[in-house]
């Protein structure tokens, strides 16, 4: 979630288009987005534009995205070096990171481990998870009751979900290396639906990017998960930032 002045940044993806000598089909065409969404951005009408789409806007322009999100592109390609860190040219405040398919991998690999080492099926496995993630990740079942409840269905005496998730998840290098960038121009956080004392353990063992965190919205502490309305209040109030 990137939180920004659209209109400013919409005036420098326009910018920067134009300078490279790109209509906007061109555009379109190189960073695999829809006319639509590049005209919306182009005029300021996306609230919240994400930083996958910049990039790979960035990406198609042949521009890092420091030039795009932090500086000024003048007609004779220089850039203006003077950005604060709390707010870039282009009105960006704070960036918030998701951890599951953004910084690490998915975890479905703990499936496939818990189906050869308990010799349930795959389809008990997943079908129990699925009906117990949420409630485990508004924190309204603990961790333990969740082993208690995920050991019971697969017949077995007892199972530690979080092992399984730490040994299967790997970090994305390309997204850490992206939040460590964002870090240094920009306040970050995360904001994630995720299961209780996760996040401590991963920063820990090197699976999220060690960087000053301004905020960390746990949905599990939180109570509340995405895509409900709740949580993003928490994570626009813990960031002290106005959305668009």
């Amino acid at each position: 979630m990137v939180y920004m002045n659209e209109i400013g940044l919409g005036q420098l993806v326009q910018q920067a288009r134009k300078h490279a000598g790109f209509t906007q089909q061109d555009l379109c065409d190189a960073a695999k987005l829809s006319y639509s969404t590049l005209a919306k951005i182009e005029r300021g009408a996306i609230k919240s534009p994400s930083i996958f789409t910049i990039q790979n806007i960035a990406d198609a322009l042949g521009l890092s995205l420091d030039i795009l999100l932090g500086h000024e592109v003048a007609e004779q390609g220089s850039v203006n070096q003077n950005i604060s860190k709390s707010q870039s040219k282009s009105g960006i405040k704070f960036v918030y990171f998701d951890i599951n398919g953004c910084l690490v991998r998915f975890y479905h690999h703990a499936f496939t481990k818990i189906a050869i080492d308990t010799g349930a099926s795959s389809d008990v496995i997943e079908s129990t998870f699925w009906h117990y993630n949420d409630l485990v990740c508004r924190g309204e079942m603990s961790l333990e009751d969740f082993n208690t409840a995920l050991a019971e269905a697969l017949r077995v005496p007892s199972i530690d979900w979080s092992q399984y998730y730490l040994d299967a998840v790997s970090p994305i290098t390309e997204m850490h290396e992206l939040a460590v960038w964002a870090s240094q121009h920009y306040q970050v956080g995360l904001l994630s639906n995720i299961m209780p004392g996760q996040i401590d353990k991963m920063i820990e063992l090197g699976l999220l990017p060690d960087i000053p965190y301004a905020a960390i919205v746990d949905s599990s502490e939180v109570m509340a998960i995405k895509p409900e309305h709740k949580i993003y209040e928490i994570a626009t109030a813990l960031a002290g930032v106005d959305p668009l």
